[in-house]
């Protein structure tokens, strides 16, 4: 079972997780110069997890294909009237299929963790933004800047 790229992997996007709260945490505490270094640090993480997760996706389907491959031979098997070995060939899929499946299951809870870190970071960016004073926070909304509008 692919166990030793999805650990990798998802070591890599809990760590990815753990930047993003950590983040979160300081947004309006730093300077700009501080808020560029945290930055290039989630970006170094985001590269590191979407190069481990290529690797565990691309194991992960050689692992399906050999399944399949597997499932042939375990039907042959039986055809054969190789009963026994069928059984066996069969209950080992099995069990590596369960393997398979779990894995995808904490891959999905480890990006959907992700994503809520990416979310909470946003909005609490958002929030930052918004208690800026006026000018200062980018905005050039005419109905927001005084000196744009058309009176």
């Amino acid at each position: 079972m692919p166990d030793s790229f999805a650990i990798h992997f998802l070591k890599a996007v809990y760590t990815l997780v753990s930047l993003y709260k950590q983040y979160t945490n300081l947004l309006g505490k730093m300077n700009s110069d501080e808020v560029d270094a945290v930055w290039q640090v989630v970006i170094g993480a985001r590269v590191d997890m979407t190069t481990k997760q290529q690797e565990y996706l691309r194991l992960e389907s050689s692992w399906m294909t050999a399944l399949r491959l597997s499932e042939m031979a375990a039907e042959a098997a039986y055809q054969s009237g190789a009963d026994q070995a069928s059984v066996t060939a069969r209950s080992h899929i099995q069990l590596i299929k369960s393997q398979v499946q779990e894995v995808r299951q904490l891959s999905q809870k480890a990006e959907t963790k992700l994503a809520e870190a990416q979310t909470e970071e946003l909005l609490k960016a958002q929030g930052e933004e918004s208690s800026l004073p006026q000018g200062i926070s980018g905005s050039t909304d005419a109905g927001e800047d005084p000196y744009l509008r058309e009176d």
